[in-house]
């Protein structure tokens, strides 16, 4: 039996098996006027079978090196685009570093603490008064995504002081307004009433029983 894990590895497998032994078997034709036919009908065979690589911009620059990938870098064809740098596109991203500083508050999350941080540092101003408003306004959103159907102002006002240690202070008059009684809270991943069907539901099957 001839199994996959005993084969060479395949470097495209989008393109499949039978596609880089095609591009290997066009490397070992001796003619040069004969590969560059073969090549080229090769890259048409790629476009059939993974067509949505024509959904990307310059598809056919996209085609022609993917098959030098397959082909190692080193076919000698006439080709309409300059050959990848094989450094470049092997090269490995640099890590990002992971923030260890712990979150102060999970509900709010770091982006929160780092606005907190960039308003804080700003001077006195009817612009830092509305930021510091409409930091108000976003953090109560996210209070109510992972916590009660309700909070006061005063809370709010609370967790900016508290979550920047004291350096930014909210100033008297600020005022949240109310809740509209149509708005609704999600977390992340789910849609907004997502969990709105099930009680409907179970409301109407009890609203059964009784009758």
């Amino acid at each position: 039996m001839d199994y996959n894990t005993q084969r060479e590895k395949l470097i495209l497998p989008e393109y499949g098996r039978y596609v880089q032994k095609m591009v290997e078997m066009v490397k070992a034709i001796p003619d040069r006027e004969k590969r560059n036919e073969q090549i080229r009908a090769v890259v048409q065979v790629m476009a059939q079978l993974n067509p949505q690589v024509r959904e990307m911009v310059d598809y056919k620059h996209k085609l022609w090196d993917h098959m030098q990938i397959m082909a190692g870098y080193d076919i000698d064809v006439d080709t309409p685009y300059p050959v990848p740098d094989r450094k470049e596109l092997e090269s490995k991203p640099q890590p990002i570093p992971l923030e260890k500083r712990p979150v102060k508050a999970a509900c709010y999350g770091r982006n929160i603490e780092n606005m907190i941080s960039l308003i804080a540092d700003r001077e006195e101003d009817e612009t830092k008064r509305e930021m510091i408003r409409a930091l108000a306004l976003y953090m109560r959103q996210q209070y109510l995504i992972w916590n009660k159907d309700s909070v006061s102002d005063a809370t709010i006002f609370a967790d900016i002081e508290r979550l920047s240690e004291g350096r930014l202070k909210v100033p008297e008059g600020i005022e949240l307004g109310a809740i509209s009684a149509d708005a609704t809270f999600a977390r992340p991943g789910m849609l907004p009433g997502a969990g709105q069907t099930g009680k409907n539901h179970k409301k109407n099957r009890n609203r059964k029983r009784k009758k």
